[in-house]
């Protein structure tokens, strides 16, 4: 459901490679989803998806995309998906941004993402509303630290005492016991404007390579609410300010 039930419901472009960069036409992960490089569990159920409803992981059609070269370790992303809206250049449509900047262990990343309702207004945090993601990872022998920091907003809100404002903050960690066995741990933590509450999510997991193609993963985690916050560990929202708890196993194989 990342991009509605489409048969081809992630990604499917076409694009020109070369020395001055990449461009894509078509249908792709919206720009934000860049925010797994930032995610201890590489954006899996349990992750930075949970205390923002899925805001930053959805899809996109009707993709142009730009990517530029690397130089000296730096490298920018820029996304437009058209709205396809006749009369209008601004209704449905999303656009962003991704910068990023790779020195030896370290990488600093930031994402920068609007995506507009069907009259162009940013009416809701989840789904029509503006982005920043900014955070960091480092890489130390077999410890790789995540940290990262999310911002949604949404000025057009109808409701004036509604939440139209999110901070989000996670830390987490990944150690890899082996080459095949890495361990997971993280923390989330978000907070609504408006007294409309917060939320904190814990998690543990592990992923296993049992070849180059294919991964197994299993995670337990819980999520704690207080005040009106409802978010999720995965799909049935809590009665407002109780909690949920979650565990899931996969296994996921590239062809």
């Amino acid at each position: 459901t990342t991009n509605g039930s489409a048969l081809f419901n992630r990604r499917s472009y076409v694009g020109l490679n070369g020395s001055a960069g990449s461009i894509k036409f078509g249908k792709n992960l919206f720009i934000v989803n860049d925010v797994w490089y930032l995610d201890p569990t590489g954006q899996q159920f349990l992750s930075t998806q949970n205390l923002v409803n899925g805001r930053n992981w959805p899809g996109a059609n009707n993709v142009i995309e730009y990517q530029t070269p690397t130089w000296g370790g730096f490298n920018a992303t820029l996304q437009t998906s058209l709205g396809e809206q006749a009369g209008s250049t601004k209704a449905g449509r999303k656009d962003g941004v991704s910068l990023v900047y790779t020195t030896g262990g370290l990488e600093l990343r930031a994402i920068y993402d609007v995506i507009r309702d069907s009259s162009g207004r940013y009416t809701d945090l989840y789904t029509a509303s503006k982005d920043l993601i900014v955070g960091g990872t480092y890489t130390v022998d077999k410890l790789k630290l995540f940290a990262g920091y999310e911002n949604l907003s949404a000025s057009d809100t109808a409701i004036a005492t509604a939440a139209d404002k999110l901070n989000h903050y996670w830390l987490g960690v990944n150690y890899a016991v082996t080459p095949a066995l890495t361990l997971i741990g993280a923390a989330y933590h978000n907070k609504l404007n408006h007294d409309a509450g917060s939320a904190s999510l814990f998690m543990v997991g592990a992923n296993y390579n049992l070849s180059k193609r294919t991964l197994l993963y299993a995670a337990v985690g819980t999520v704690r609410n207080k005040g009106n916050a409802d978010f999720a560990t995965e799909f049935d929202n809590p009665l407002p300010g109780h909690g949920q708890n979650a565990s899931y196993v996969g296994v996921s194989h590239s062809f």
